[in-house]
């Protein structure tokens, strides 16, 4: 069974940064993608980023684009996503998911991964 831990969460003023770290485990021979969603009080889970499995192409959401970079080590199973330049609305929950797709990614659907990390916490001052 595959499963997906977040790192790297905390709280930080605005303009700071953070790095989140998603290592994917178990059943790791296969190839898979891998994203980053965000959940904000009162709102549904959105996509932030997400990544191929040869980590040449990867998508942000228009909110994060310029100030977040996505990024993988495949020899660690490891996600990382930088977080730039975060501001106040960035405060949320964030989620690390995989799934068994070669071929591409995307964020604009949670139904897409089907393996999700528990989460954590970003909080951004002002």
């Amino acid at each position: 069974e595959v499963q997906v831990t977040e790192t790297g969460g905390g709280s930080v003023q605005a303009g700071g940064s953070l790095r989140l770290s998603c290592a994917v485990s178990g059943n790791t021979g296969a190839r898979y993608c891998t994203g980053c969603f965000s959940k904000a009080p009162g709102k549904e889970r959105e996509g932030v980023s997400c990544i191929n499995w040869r980590g040449d192409s990867a998508y942000y959401a228009d909110s994060v684009t310029g100030r977040f970079t996505i990024s993988r080590d495949n020899a660690k199973n490891t996600l990382y996503l930088q977080m730039d330049s975060l501001k106040p609305e960035d405060t949320a929950m964030y989620y690390c998911a995989a799934d068994h797709k070669v071929y591409g990614c995307s964020i604009s659907n949670t139904l897409y991964f089907s393996y999700w990390g528990q989460g954590t916490q970003v909080t951004v001052s002002s």
